[in-house]
Parts: structure tokens; C-alpha cells; sequence
């Protein structure tokens, strides 16, 4: 189970699937679950997902429960 439910939401929303947007951030498929999942992105990728789904940080990585 992903740890925050809105990047889920948003990617979903925007058609995007976990190998494109481990792509964009430049990292590997299972990296890019690995972070959903543990909750670890570093700065510079977690960036990278503000921009792509132009969001604040507060919201596309509110923790679940």
C-alpha cells in the first residue's frame, strides 16, 4: 500500500503510469515504487513531483492514516 494517497490520485488523474513517472524522475521502476510504498523520495525527485502535478507539498505527500 502506497504511503501517499494523493500522488496516487494525481498520477492516476494524469494518465500516468509508475514506469512513466520513474522515467521522468530518472530513476528505476522499482525505486520509484519503493518510494511510494516506503515514503522516502529524495528532495530533488520530490521536487521533480510538485512540478509535474503542480501541487503543494503538504497535499501530494500527506501520509496516510
Amino acid at each position: 500500500m502506497d504511503v501517499f494517497p494523493n500522488l496516487e490520485i494525481e498520477q492516476d488523474r494524469h494518465g500516468h503510469s509508475d514506469g512513466y513517472v520513474a522515467e521522468k524522475l530518472g530513476i528505476s521502476l522499482q525505486e520509484y515504487r519503493l518510494g511510494k510504498e516506503s515514503g522516502a523520495f529524495l528532495r530533488s525527485k520530490a521536487d521533480m513531483l510538485l512540478d509535474m502535478y503542480d501541487t503543494p507539498f503538504e497535499y501530494l505527500f500527506e501520509r496516510m492514516g
